[in-house]
């Protein structure tokens, strides 16, 4: 990432909704993050393993 472009924080809620997203409407990691704006998709990734291994709550 360029110098002096911070990295953009997203809400629980967010991801929540991105993961939802992902797992209902059975989108790729790559077009989820492509529709929601999300820097990386394996950032999604990582979201959804801890929504599955924790629950929502683990995304807070």
């Amino acid at each position: 990432m360029p110098k002096g472009i911070p990295n953009k924080r997203y809400t629980p809620e967010f991801k929540k909704q991105v993961v939802e997203a992902v797992i209902q409407e059975g989108l790729s990691y790559q077009e989820a993050a492509r529709i929601y704006e999300v820097q990386g998709h394996d950032r999604i990734q990582s979201w959804e393993r801890i929504y599955l291994e924790e629950g929502p709550e683990g995304l807070a």
